[in-house]
């Protein structure tokens, strides 16, 4: 077993694919509409769907935002550079919300930027590297 995906519903399926793509660096995998339930699916991720686990992103036809709840935490996105990774995506226009440092009682470097949704989407650290500039 393994887990394929996570999917998420968002308001603006072209600004969220412009996040996750141009932002994130994702690429879309797949997209297809689906005219009798009045949705859309896309599939975006670092690699594909076979080897690799993906986002599903679903636009259901009208809704223009979602009630994000509070059981809901983040996705988690591993970088090599965190400060590099977290200028990047400000320079792009992302926000970062949670600028990178430390994870409170823990040595591991974090960050968290948002997704036009409303999402939070941690950056963790996964080299050696963890002095700021």
């Amino acid at each position: 077993m393994r887990l394929l995906h996570t999917m998420l519903r968002v308001g603006d399926l072209e600004r969220s694919l412009r996040f996750y793509i141009e932002v994130l660096g994702m690429k879309l995998l797949r997209r297809k509409d689906y005219p009798g339930g009045a949705y859309t699916l896309a599939f975006v991720g670092y690699g594909d769907e076979k080897d690799t686990t993906v986002l599903e992103l679903t636009h259901n036809w009208g809704t223009e935002a979602y009630d994000l709840g509070t059981g809901f935490g983040h996705l988690a996105i591993g970088v090599d550079d965190i400060y590099a990774t977290c200028a990047a995506i400000a320079a792009k226009g992302g926000q970062v919300v949670r600028e990178p440092g430390p994870k409170q009682h823990g040595t591991s470097v974090i960050a968290f930027v948002q997704d036009p949704d409303g999402y939070k989407v941690e950056l963790i650290q996964t080299s050696s590297r963890s002095d700021a500039p």
